[in-house]
């Protein structure tokens, strides 16, 4: 390593997690005004918000292995380059193929944030305080959820659909200068990937251990029903309640007030609590709150709170469980520390892509698409919460 981490360099590498944020949360409210600007079905205008979802989950696998194998900066300074590329070419968009490019170039370069930030933070700080670290890293990523929607949304109803990519510009240009001038290298000489170590060995390696699997699949299923309950809403709000934009995004700051009160819980708790208890309090909590939401709207109960109330404590779940998944998952082999935050944030976005397009293809004007993505993505969710604990209580035996 070359220097110690200062409340300067602690700032920076939160602000990167805000990438993550500026390529899908800040998009939300664009979703429909596209649909409308550039004439596309709902499948397709679903498609250039999805697309983020994909791009960044095939991302973060290269990026989490490459960061093992060449360093965490050079990595981190090529992903944010990639972003401010596809922002641009999103901006100049003028059909559905390009901007669907552009977003995927935004997305592939925005997948170095969450990953390289929990590597980062590894090696700076130490797997002791990790649970710690991460908690407050990701209550300061909730700034980005909770900001972006309603700057956009604003934006939208204002200045049209592109000044979003114009936001997006300037935001990551002043996150790419900080990550510049601020963040050293961080990767321990001698750790991670030998030059001729085989990239699929390492995902056999980790994926052998049942409780490594369970941890990143409870965060991306978690992720993959707050996503769609997020993306739906938008619809939600926009062709069946008939709101603006800029409501919507009022709305939507439910969702990070939900998710950073939950990481707040967590961060004082810390590593007092254990990983599985924490994991599984989590998945409990976040399926109760998503069928209550799907009760509601089935039995006919359609409104904002009838969905933000709900998403509100699915979140809160979310980022009380989402610290511990991610300290287990890189605790399994700490040699592959940074292809484990991969694997998982590649997961949590694959998650999100697969139900929110599901929701895009089945969207018929009604709720049940949610009610059954979201239902869907609850149980499986709970299914994979559930093996940690079950697996500690068996060798107490």
């Amino acid at each position: 390593m070359t220097g110690h981490p200062t409340r300067l360099f602690a700032f920076c590498l939160a602000s990167i997690a805000l990438i993550g944020p500026l390529a899908v949360h800040a998009y939300m409210p664009v979703i429909p005004a596209v649909k409308i600007g550039l004439g596309i079905p709902d499948a397709l205008a679903q498609l250039s918000f999805s697309v983020a979802l994909f791009g960044m989950a095939v991302a973060t696998l290269v990026y989490g292995t490459l960061s093992d194998r060449f360093g965490r900066r050079p990595v981190l300074l090529s992903g944010l380059a990639l972003f401010l590329l596809g922002s641009l070419v999103s901006f100049f968009a003028t059909s559905i193929v390009p901007l669907v490019l552009g977003r995927l170039l935004q997305a592939i370069g925005a997948g170095c944030g969450m990953t390289l930030v929990r590597t980062i933070a590894r090696d700076a700080y130490g797997p002791d305080q990790l649970v710690k670290v991460l908690a407050y890293l990701t209550m300061f990523y909730t700034i980005g959820p909770m900001v972006a929607p309603i700057a956009t949304g604003f934006l939208v109803d204002l200045f049209g659909w592109r000044s979003v990519f114009a936001f997006a510009l300037v935001s990551g240009g002043l996150i790419a200068s900080g990550a510049w001038f601020v963040l050293y290298e961080t990767k321990p000489a001698g750790s991670g990937l030998a030059a001729g170590a085989s990239i699929s060995q390492s995902y056999v390696s980790l994926f052998k251990h049942l409780r490594f699997t369970s941890f990143v699949c409870q965060t991306g299923f978690s992720t993959g029903a707050f996503m769609v309950t997020a993306a739906a809403a938008s619809f939600i709000m926009k062709e069946m309640l008939d709101r603006p934009a800029s409501e919507y995004g009022l709305w939507f700051t439910a969702f990070p007030v939900g998710f950073f009160l939950g990481n707040f819980v967590s961060s004082r708790l810390g590593s007092r609590a254990k990983i599985e208890d924490m994991v599984l309090i989590g998945s409990v909590l976040s399926l109760a709150a998503a069928v209550a939401m799907c009760v509601l709207l089935a039995v006919g109960l359609v409104s904002p709170l009838s969905v933000f109330l709900p998403g509100l404590m699915i979140t809160f779940a979310q980022g009380l469980s989402l610290p511990y998944s991610q300290a287990g998952a890189m605790g399994v082999d700490p040699r592959l520390a940074g292809t484990a935050s991969g694997i998982g944030v590649c997961l949590q976005n694959l998650c999100g892509f697969l139900t929110t397009q599901a929701y895009g293809i089945m969207a018929d004007g009604t709720v049940w698409p949610l009610i059954i993505t979201c239902g869907t993505s609850s149980l499986i969710m709970m299914g994979f919460g559930l093996v940690p604990w079950w697996l500690r209580q068996r060798a107490q035996q």
